[in-house]
């Protein structure tokens, strides 16, 4: 956790002389084809983001991306859907997760985007892959590892929810279901399921009394997604069901009403050859108390080169279309031609053969796992491997799909954050082995924060970030080296054109990087590189100039954030050099406030390893020798803002403060340490610029956060603070003119705290205190 001087923090609320609201929330989503769905009412997204639902709505204006973050479950969000009970009742959120749980949120009134839990749906025995709802029943169904499909019942009583268990389907021949859907005529249901086998098996009957009774067959591997869609304009009430499979075809199946049978005939399956059962058009029976259906196969889609996880059918201009999202990077489009009678793709968005390159950081993007219609057809979203959105809107005048501005993030944990030293941007440090460049875009009299780089895409988990000047960062990651990144000269003209950034040094900076194939540095590019203007208004479908490739050194002449393909291959920052010297992971990293020294830790489990590594950023030789107190790993550093003291804490439970050598600024020495300041190991650790920088600010794992004054004593805290949850990461500022000091400490759970103290005395006599989780 960090503070600016000029903190932005977190959900609009008045305390004292403080103002908090959430000016910007990156979350990445999940990697589940079915934890994300676009409400037709509301224009929210919901998807899952770690164990938590992100809300998003692509029509805004304003592109403030993420909204707001709904948090209750403990493992993975796996399965999203939007839920409307009764025609003119509240809209209600299903999420599923991994901890086998399905939860029920309402919508608040207060906010479009605010939902709170009104009930937990409790039974499965292992994860939650998939859900299916009707709108305008009270029923969803529910699908789980554990190879079975729960029926439930959600009711408004009294303006209470009620939720029961009406039915529980074990899966035979058992499989594990992936995706299930519903349909509805007159009282009765109709649940089609699939997932780790290459048929889709039919349920009919009343709600409490689904019985199998049908299985359709001609997939050659595990079906991903079902979706069905009422044919509008047809007086029959046919119901067509699209099937996206492993076996990278789409078979799309009608479902008729009635006793009058569709078009085909029964036909044994043994008189077939291979390729003549792929067009099989034998006809299913499927009947319920008051309605009989008959269900042949309608068409085969062949288009993707790879898997294809998702199916969504979409109305644009009048026309029934079908999205699909395939693990080749490509979404495609596809429509029924009257004329000839069969379904052709008429679109395709994303990645192309000669835009993918190798399958390295910057190359290949790993599928969409994603793909979803807004209610009016006009706009297309899509989920990549890094966790991103991607956004298309049709523009009427052109004729063609735009690129809109989607929401990125990481897709692990976020392990740290760094500042630019002016407060310009900030870094991010995550276990998905990246770093991001977060600022504040500013288009007129709108401001909306962004994702603007990502300096580096490595192949190791991150583990620790810090600025160095203010051209330069430096990361530590699981690995024994630390490795310096300097700011290339697009990413700088970028920030400067979008954001209002400017740098002195900006003509002196690199070019631009690529990371070359198998390789784990970023490799400095030399050259003008192309000019990716748009074509036209809007964010338009880029197109690369033919002697354009992966190492093609880019100039971001936009005036717009770059949409995750820049991203991904534009805002790279190369690699200066490396630090060597430790023998373990990197634990730990902090650089002077002059950008002098960087000081270093390793994880370790003894004296000899768990040493302070001093480095000297001029000529980047190590300071010896280096710095001994701990005997575990150094969890923390941090410089004095006049850098005249390093603090440094580590899972020994100490906390140690090296002073400078007044005759060599280069020099650092032991001052005092406490061998025993806390009962667990210390995480965090923050220096509080009151007093000639002798207090500062420790937060362990024994659930407290203590305040020491050297000038005071060494041994036993000025103040302690409990909290509810392990601290793990603590940081202040003082409020200028007011006399206050503000500290914000942040939880195991994910709450964050900031206190108001008073400045002389460090006490809480007239502190109040906000929490945001």
């Amino acid at each position: 956790m960090t503070c600016s001087d000029n903190p932005s923090g977190l959900n609009c609320r008045k305390f004292w002389m403080l103002n908090f609201r959430t000016d910007y929330i990156a979350a990445g989503g999940n990697r589940h084809p079915a934890a994300a769905d676009w409400d037709a009412n509301s224009g929210l997204l919901a998807y899952g983001s770690d164990r938590n639902v992100a809300l998003w709505k692509p029509s805004d204006k304003q592109c403030k991306g993420v909204s707001a973050i709904l948090y209750g479950h403990s493992d993975d969000v796996t399965a999203v859907k939007f839920f409307r009970p009764a025609e003119n009742g509240p809209n209600l959120i299903l999420s599923g997760s991994v901890d086998g749980s399905v939860r029920v949120w309402q919508n608040d009134k207060t906010s479009s985007d605010h939902y709170r839990t009104v009930d937990t749906l409790e039974g499965h025995t292992s994860s939650i892959n998939c859900l299916g709802v009707i709108d305008g029943r009270q029923v969803l169904a529910s699908g789980s590892a554990d190879a079975t499909i729960k029926v439930w019942q959600v009711k408004d009583v009294n303006h209470h929810w009620e939720t029961c268990l009406l039915q529980t389907i074990q899966t035979s021949p058992k499989y594990l279901p992936l995706t299930v859907v519903l349909s509805a005529s007159g009282p009765d249901l109709l649940l089609a399921s699939a997932g780790t086998r290459a048929e889709i098996f039919v349920y009919a009957g009343s709600k409490r009394d689904l019985t199998h009774q049908a299985t359709l067959g001609g997939h050659d591997g595990w079906v991903r997604c079902l979706a069905l869609t009422a044919e509008k304009g047809e007086s029959n009430g046919d119901i067509l069901m699209a099937s996206a499979s492993q076996d990278k075809s789409i078979r799309l199946w009608r479902f008729r009403i009635g006793s009058k049978l569709s078009r085909g005939i029964d036909q044994p399956l043994a008189e077939k050859t291979h390729c003549e059962s792929l067009l099989l058009n034998k006809t299913h029976r499927v009947a319920t108390p008051s309605v009989f259906y008959s269900i042949t196969f309608e068409a085969l889609l062949f288009g993707h080169d790879d898997w294809i996880y998702t199916v969504s059918w979409g109305t644009m201009a009048g026309k029934l279309q079908l999205l699909s999202a395939s693990a080749d990077s490509s979404l495609a489009m596809w429509g029924h031609d009257t004329l000839s009678g069969a379904w052709l793709c008429t679109t395709r968005l994303g990645d192309i053969s000669v835009q993918k390159g190798s399958t390295t950081a910057t190359g290949s993007m790993g599928g969409f796992w994603t793909g979803l219609w807004s209610s009016d057809g006009q706009s297309v979203v899509s989920l990549g491997r890094t966790g991103s959105w991607r956004l298309w809107n049709y523009d009427r005048y052109y004729k063609c799909w735009m690129r809109g501005l989607g929401v990125s993030g990481h897709v692990k944990s976020v392990v740290d954050v760094a500042w630019a030293r002016n407060g310009s941007y900030l870094l991010s440090a995550g276990a998905d082995q990246t770093t991001r460049l977060h600022a504040e875009w500013i288009d007129g009299r709108r401001r909306s924060w962004h994702e603007f780089g990502r300096p580096q895409i490595h192949g190791y988990d991150l583990n620790c970030i810090d600025t160095v000047g203010e051209v330069r960062f430096v990361s530590g990651a699981d690995e024994k080296l630390l490795r310096v990144f300097d700011e290339p000269k697009a990413t700088a003209e970028l920030l400067r054109r979008c954001c209002g950034i400017k740098n002195a040094l900006e003509h002196e900076l690199p070019t631009a990087a690529n990371v070359p194939v198998l390789g784990l540095s970023n490799k400095l590019v030399e050259g003008n590189g192309g000019d990716f203007s748009d074509p036209a208004p809007g964010l338009a479908e880029q197109v690369l100039p033919r002697n354009a490739g992966p190492t093609t050194a880019v100039v971001l002449a936009q005036s717009h954030p770059p949409t995750e393909d820049d991203l991904a291959r534009s805002t790279l920052w190369p690699e200066s050099e490396k630090l060597y010297g430790h023998g373990y992971e990197i634990s730990a990293v902090c650089a002077s406030h002059n950008g002098l020294i960087i000081a270093t830790a390793c994880k370790a489990s003894s004296l000899d390893h768990a040493v302070i590594r001093l480095f000297d950023s001029t000529d980047w030789r190590e300071l010896k020798p280096p710095l001994k107190v701990h005997s575990l790993t150094v969890t923390c550093l941090r410089f004095s803002s006049d850098d005249a003291c390093l603090l440094s804490t580590g899972r020994d439970r100490q906390w140690a403060v090296f002073e400078r050598d007044e005759a060599n600024e280069l020099f650092f020495r032991l001052r005092v340490a406490n061998p025993k300041a806390h009962s667990r190991m210390i995480l965090s650790a923050c220096w509080v610029t009151i007093k000639s920088e002798k207090v500062f600010v420790t937060a362990s794992r024994d659930k407290m956060c203590k305040i020491w004054d050297l000038q005071k004593s060494d041994r036993e805290p000025v103040t302690t603070i409990a909290a509810s949850a392990p601290v793990t990461a603590v940081d202040s500022f003082l409020i200028a003119g007011e006399g206050l000091l503000a500290l914000a400490m942040g939880t195991e759970r994910g709450a964050v705290t900031v206190y108001l103290m008073e400045k002389a005395t460090l006490g809480f006599q007239s502190s109040r205190r906000f929490e945001y989780s």
